[in-house]
Formats: structure tokens, C-alpha cells, sequence
């Protein structure tokens, strides 16, 4: 293995701004906002401040899901938060998370308006509103559930801002660090794959919110949506991975779920703000752009 330069870290560490590209203009060692900006409110019963991500695909999969379902107060209104632009960092994001992190979620179904930040803790949080939908309720099929929910919580950090981050954003290539998080991401998914080789999904006989939130960062990664990484990292070797991900993918809530303050992609898969069920017929880029066209 070839070596980087050598780098001998300062008795302290200081915050250099650097240049002015997308990580320098959203990364900094402080919390708080920069900015006033008030969020907007819709009618709906739950209002979500996300981008599609795949921290933001976690619950508007769960709450497509829940709507499938026949949870009609599941109703929700999904409202952009352009990280690229720091809009996680104006007063009112800041507010309901203080961590200035997507997605955030507001209830507002009952008197007091209550907040949940953290994907995973809002997946429990609407799960306990609906009678614990997603989540089994015998008391050992459950906590496999929560196990493989919590699996996803510490694990996606070393995929997303390890593995991805070095191969795919890093202004220098860094063997070291690229040999480092590609061999645990190929872990984590032999991980997954000796799982699904057994059961059909991740949680184990039936789909739970194990399976939303593991799906787009694994799913996604195997499907090669994620960093572009699908032939450095031989998917092809995670036979039980792939067919989950693309079972997963039949679902149409799932379909629905992934497109939500999505800004990336398709313009026919991006729906940047959604208010009703029937938005994805009508609102999705590709119909926006084409209405603006005959201005």
C-alpha cells in the first residue's frame, strides 16, 4: 500500500474554512443556526422537514407505509430542506433538531406540537402512534427487529460518511482510507447477506421498520444508486442482498417513499415537496418542468 504524504497533527486542532465547495459551505465545529427562517406549516396531521436522502427515505417510506395501510392520520405534508444550501442550519430547523440534521418530524395531531429528530427515532415514534405498526409484537420477534433497526444506526455512519465519503467526495483520493471503509462496508454487507440467506427480511418473517431503514443505505448500495460503488465493491457476490433490495423495490409505498424531497436523480422520481397522495401523479419534476415549458 502506497503512503500518503506525512501529516503530523497540531498540538491543537483549528477550523480552516478552506475552499468554497459543498462540504466547506455545510461542515463546521459549531452548533446553532445561521439564519432566521421560519418553516412553513401544511395541514396535515405530521409535518416532515427532509431531503431524499437516504436518512429522509427512511420515514416517508414509513409513512407511504403507513398510509397503504389504511393509517389515514398518517397524513403528512413533506417540506424540502435543501441541505446543500445549509437550510438545516435556519431557526426553525434548528428548533425541532438541534443537531441540524435531516429529516426532522412535527406532530401536530394533538393539542401540543411535539418534535422527533433522529430517522430511527422517529420510525419508533410513528410505529407507537399506530399500534406499533412495522414492529412485531411478541417480545423476541421484536427485539430482532429493534437489534437490526439499531444495526443500521451504528453501522451506515462507517458506509456513508466512511466509505462514501473518501470514494466518492474527497477532494484527493486516499488509498488508506478508501481500502479502510470499502472492506468494512463489504462486512457489513456479508453481514446482511448470511441474514436475508435465512430470512426473508432483515427483521425475519415480516417486513418491519427494520427493513425501511436498512434498505436505502444497503438496498440502495447494492442497486448502485449510492457512490457509484456497485462494481468496486462486487455486489454481484451478495446474492440474498440483491433480492431483497429488489423485493423491497416492488413494494409501491417504498416506490413512493424514495422519491419525496428527493433532488437528485430522474426528474420523473423526484417529488421536492409533497402535500397530497395525488402529488406524485402531478407535481414530480419531470411534470413541473414541462407545465413551466408551456408558460
Amino acid at each position: 500500500m502506497t503512503q500518503d504524504a506525512a501529516y503530523v497533527p497540531p498540538k491543537v486542532w483549528s477550523w480552516t474554512k478552506g475552499d468554497d465547495t459543498y462540504f466547506s459551505r455545510i461542515n463546521r465545529p459549531i452548533a446553532g443556526s445561521t439564519h432566521e427562517t421560519e418553516l412553513p406549516v401544511g395541514r396535515h396531521p405530521y409535518q416532515l422537514y427532509s431531503q431524499g436522502t437516504p436518512n429522509g427515505q427512511k420515514v416517508t417510506i414509513m409513512l407511504e407505509e403507513l398510509l397503504a395501510a389504511g393509517h389515514s392520520g398518517a397524513e403528512y405534508d413533506a417540506w424540502l430542506i435543501d441541505i446543500g444550501k445549509g437550510d438545516q442550519f435556519g431557526s426553525g430547523f434548528v428548533e425541532i433538531n438541534p443537531n441540524s440534521k435531516i429529516p426532522a418530524l412535527v406532530d401536530r395531531s394533538g393539542p401540543t406540537p411535539v418534535r422527533v429528530f433522529e430517522s430511527a427515532a422517529i420510525l419508533l415514534y410513528l410505529s407507537e402512534k399506530f399500534d406499533g405498526a412495522f414492529l412485531p409484537k411478541e417480545p423476541a420477534a421484536r427485539a430482532e427487529a429493534l437489534s437490526w433497526l439499531f444495526w443500521q444506526v451504528g453501522s451506515a455512519p462507517f458506509l456513508g460518511g466512511g466509505f462514501g465519503h473518501f470514494y466518492a467526495y474527497a477532494p484527493s483520493k486516499i488509498e488508506y482510507a478508501i481500502d479502510r471503509y470499502a472492506m468494512e462496508t463489504k462486512r457489513q454487507l456479508d453481514v446482511l447477506d448470511r441474514r436475508l440467506a435465512e430470512n426473508e427480511f432483515v427483521g425475519g418473517a415480516v417486513y418491519t421498520v427494520a427493513d425501511m431503514a436498512i434498505w436505502p443505505w444497503y438496498g440502495g448500495t447494492v442497486k448502485g444508486w449510492q457512490y457509484d460503488a456497485a462494481e468496486f465493491l462486487s455486489v454481484h457476490e451478495y446474492k440474498n442482498v440483491l433480492r431483497w433490495a429488489d423485493q423491497m423495490f416492488e413494494r409501491p409505498a417504498v416506490v413512493r417513499g424514495r422519491m419525496v424531497n428527493r433532488v437528485k436523480g430522474l426528474p420523473t422520481e423526484q417529488l421536492r415537496e409533497r402535500h397530497d397522495a395525488g402529488d406524485f401523479e402531478t407535481r414530480t419534476e419531470d411534470k413541473l418542468m414541462g407545465n413551466a415549458g408551456l408558460k
